[in-house]
């Protein structure tokens, strides 16, 4: 079975869940609380993580590697990624964006080093 890393990288490439994304050109991950404790913790029976709580999901971020950034950069440079971002936006739904630099949408590679704490 995959590890977090993995399963977090392939659940962002599937492109099949509105409530995650790739932001800053695939240097972090977006996240859409609400839209995501719904879409994707609230699976009945498809879990994607072991968890169905968001503190929990969070939890697993950090202990990869993954540090909570504000949101005080650049908007994103592709349509798709801007208008993901201006929609959610909209929504007044919490966005959080968290950054490892061993997980680069450019450096699939590097994902192997994004090791457990």
């Amino acid at each position: 079975s995959l590890y977090f890393p993995q399963k977090l990288w392939k659940m962002l490439e599937s492109g099949k869940f509105q409530s995650i994304w790739w932001s800053e050109g695939g240097k972090c991950v977006a996240i859409n609380k609400d839209l995501f404790e719904a879409e994707v913790l609230g699976r009945e029976g498809q879990q994607v993580f072991h968890t169905q709580k968001i503190k929990s999901f969070m939890r697993q971020l950090n202990a990869y590697g993954f540090t909570k950034v504000q949101r005080n950069f650049q908007r994103s440079a592709s349509l798709p990624e801007f208008l993901a971002e201006e929609a959610a936006a909209s929504a007044r739904s919490q966005i959080l964006y968290y950054y490892n630099p061993s997980f680069n949408r450019a450096h699939p590679w590097l994902l192997k080093t994004c090791k457990r704490r």
